[in-house]
């Protein structure tokens, strides 16, 4: 079975940490898929591949984002954090025959979130977000607004992490100021 082989790779390539935070962001993306009417094996398959390369090494990153020519945001430039998310759909085709590119795309903007977001795409940013393991100021609030309305819980969601990335005076990345301001728009 497939999705066996995505567990047992998964457990050998990532820490035991990000391995538990995995597990968690696929209870919680199949909870949130019951709730707002999406196929659960499609969020349960982009939550367990969101992560798949979140722990490789940076060199190996450079050589894949070079390998296929992938053409970087300023802030992604600049921020290595988000090429796991931007290479994750790459090896979830290339490892896992993952085709589906509504999958793919849950995968790739995990992170960051894009403008006009299918729910699957919002499921498996918040789901990253608000899994059991996390622990931040906030984060029950999230899990409530969340469970209370999707697309109110991913805007309080972005919301925090602009704060978050503010306070840390870093980088915010194009497409997350483009997806809150789709929200707000709705």
């Amino acid at each position: 079975m497939e999705k066996e082989k995505i567990y047992d790779y998964l457990k050998e390539n990532l820490k035991d940490k990000r391995f538990i935070h995995t597990l968690g962001v696929v209870s919680t993306a199949k909870k949130l898929a019951q709730l707002n009417g999406e196929d659960l094996e499609k969020a349960e398959m982009a939550a367990l591949l969101h992560d798949v390369c979140k722990n490789m090494n940076k060199e190996d990153m450079k050589k894949l984002i070079e390998k296929y020519d992938i053409k970087l945001t300023l802030s992604e430039k600049n921020t290595e954090e988000l090429w796991h998310g931007i290479l994750a759909p790459i090896i979830a085709k290339e490892k896992f025959n993952i085709t589906d590119e509504y999958i793919l795309s849950a995968i790739r903007w995990h992170t960051t979130g894009k403008e006009d977001m299918s729910v699957l795409d919002k499921i498996i940013y918040i789901a990253d977000m608000i899994e059991p393991s996390r622990n931040y100021d906030g984060v029950e609030e999230l899990r409530e607004k969340v469970l209370e309305n999707l697309d109110e819980g991913v805007l309080l969601g972005m919301n925090h992490t602009i704060k978050y990335l503010l306070i840390k005076n870093a980088m915010i990345d194009e497409n997350t100021v483009k997806a809150r301001n789709y929200l707000l728009k709705k």
